[in-house]
């Protein structure tokens, strides 16, 4: 613990009182529902960016990335170093068929592609991840604030979502992305401070310092072990997480929602070739900062693993960095937060109330009834929060296993949509069912690290989702018009143009500057090579 001044105070309540302006401002913008949805859909590829990388590289990276490190070693950067693959995939093949629908709900596709059961169920699980992932984001933010300021949990916990909720109700989803905009750059401050201060401070210095860490294994990130029950290995990070990650930024409104506020289909890829660089640069980071603090503080054991980076901040009691790293923490998490109930709002309105109760609404009701959802998810996910208050472990492997458990229902629902010619609805969801039962055999009878669970989750329900549509409804005679073929033919038939301004408009075409991303991969690989045996 630290003493929390008035200049922290100052950084801290300048950021909040900043996005509640923002929130009011903003405001007078939003006339209807798709204006809260999408904004104006003129907003700037490097702000939706910033955006996406907010959302997920948040408060829980912050905290639950070094606190994933320093026990497990460097290691666990595979987890997060397949950014550049899945956006590979997510720009070449999502991305369009969401982007030219021109609607706010991705679920929109899966009724047009099955029919409405299966965009009720994947909105449903969308639902149900999120007051997850929002839960664990609020209990991360209270905890800081509980050691900073001894201020009760709880108390916190209420603070935080209803800061967020105020600037979230009122400005929608431009709100939410300038929001995201200053809390990236925060962030950033936050972690260079932090690794400055901590080179500074390390013992035997940095060199020395990574000279023992490598003779404890804990800066080699190269685990080639085949042992399916650990978490962080090299078959792990580019296969298992690869998959999982496409579905995070492929298949999930809160990601994609972003983008389709972006001007043009390529403002929408740009914003998320950014991520895929930046995102892996930022986990780097964290994950270095993590096993340095280990050196710092000898391995020492910690009663709750996710205060690491606090418990070393209160220490060095530089005059303003508890405030910045306050600053960043809150600010990612509001960001999460924000980006979090905004998508939920969205897709209660559009997928639940819109399509079973109302649907004859003006747009003035919709935006009434899309901020009256706003501030039920807002009262509701603070349940979750309160309930991760005993949880012990990295936040940030805590959210991804949970995570994992549903990411082969939504891989199946879209890649069978965009891929297969014979899967119909029917056997869609005998897929899904039956592939939510494996992976709790899996959890039960089996000890398989839970970055597989996508990949058999997914595997089971494309295998039994195709095979159960040929048995229940047989052989289809043509792709449908939302499959990639179904498009390409649609696309010729309508004379439609295949690029705009260099992009592709056309699902399964690959942009010449995606192909980068993937170089931009290898590269990683080997400069993480050539670093480990240089130390």
């Amino acid at each position: 613990m630290t003493n929390f001044g008035i200049l922290d105070w100052s950084i801290v309540g300048g950021y909040m009182a900043f996005a509640l302006i923002m929130g009011i401002v903003l405001s007078r913008r939003v006339k209807t529902a798709e204006h809260y949805y999408l904004g104006e859909r003129n907003l700037p590829w490097w702000a939706v960016g910033f955006s996406v990388i907010a959302t997920y590289v948040g408060a829980l990276a912050f905290l639950g990335g070094p606190a994933w490190s320093y026990t497990d070693g460097f290691a666990v950067i595979f987890i997060h170093i397949n950014y550049p693959i899945a956006v590979f995939v997510v720009v070449s093949v999502f991305l369009p068929f969401f982007y030219n629908s021109g609607v706010a709900s991705i679920y929109d596709y899966l009724e047009n592609r099955f029919g409405v059961r299966s965009r009720t169920l994947m909105s449903g699980i969308f639902l149900f991840g999120n007051i997850a992932y929002s839960g664990i984001m609020l209990y991360t933010t209270a905890l800081m604030l509980q050691f900073i300021t001894g201020i009760d949990v709880v108390a916190a916990i209420l603070i935080i979502a209803a800061v967020a909720l105020a600037y979230t109700t009122l400005g929608g989803i431009t709100a939410v992305i300038w929001t995201d905009v200053a809390q990236v750059l925060i962030l950033l401050v936050g972690l260079f401070v932090i690794l400055y201060q901590l080179i500074g401070h390390l013992p035997d210095g940095l060199a020395g310092s990574l000279s023992q860490l490598k003779a404890e294994g804990l800066t080699d990130p190269f685990n080639f072990s085949m042992d399916p029950s650990l978490v962080a290995t090299v078959w792990t990070g580019i296969v298992a997480m690869s998959i999982y990650h496409v579905v995070v930024y492929g298949v999930n409104q809160m990601m994609i929602q972003r983008t389709l506020t972006a001007a043009s289909i390529g403002d929408a890829k740009k914003s998320y070739i950014m991520m895929g660089y930046c995102s892996v640069l930022i986990f780097i980071l964290l994950f270095l900062i993590g096993i340095l603090l280990n050196s710092y503080f000898q391995g020492r054991e910690f009663e709750n693993g996710n205060t690491i980076i606090l418990e070393f901040i209160a220490v060095v009691g530089v005059p303003g960095l508890m405030g910045i790293i306050t600053a960043a923490v809150v600010a990612a998490a509001m960001s999460s937060l924000d980006s979090s109930l905004n998508s939920m709002a969205t897709v209660t309105t559009l997928d639940f109330y819109q399509q079973f109760f109302k649907k004859d609404g003006s747009p003035a009701h919709y935006l009434k009834a899309t901020r009256l959802f706003t501030i039920a998810w807002g009262v509701i996910i603070v349940i979750p929060a309160i309930i991760f208050i005993k949880s012990d472990g990295s936040v940030l492997e805590i959210l991804s296993k949970i995570g994992s458990f549903l990411v082969g229902a939504k891989l199946s629902s879209y890649g069978l949509g965009f891929f297969s010619k014979h899967t119909t609805e029917r056997g869609l969801l005998v897929g899904v069912v039956i592939g939510f039962l494996s992976l709790w055999a899996l959890e039960t009878y089996a000890d398989v690290a839970w970055p597989w669970y996508c990949a058999i989750g997914g595997i089971v329900s494309v295998v039994f989702g195709w095979g159960a549509s040929v048995v229940l409804d047989g052989w289809q005679e043509e792709y449908h018009p939302y499959t990639i073929r179904g498009q390409a033919k649609l696309f010729a038939e309508e004379n439609r143009p295949t690029m705009d301004k260099g992009w592709y408009l056309l699902p399964g075409k690959v942009d010449s500057k995606s192909w980068y991303l993937l170089w931009f991969f290898a590269g990683s690989l080997l400069v993480l090579y050539l670093i480990q045996k240089l130390i």
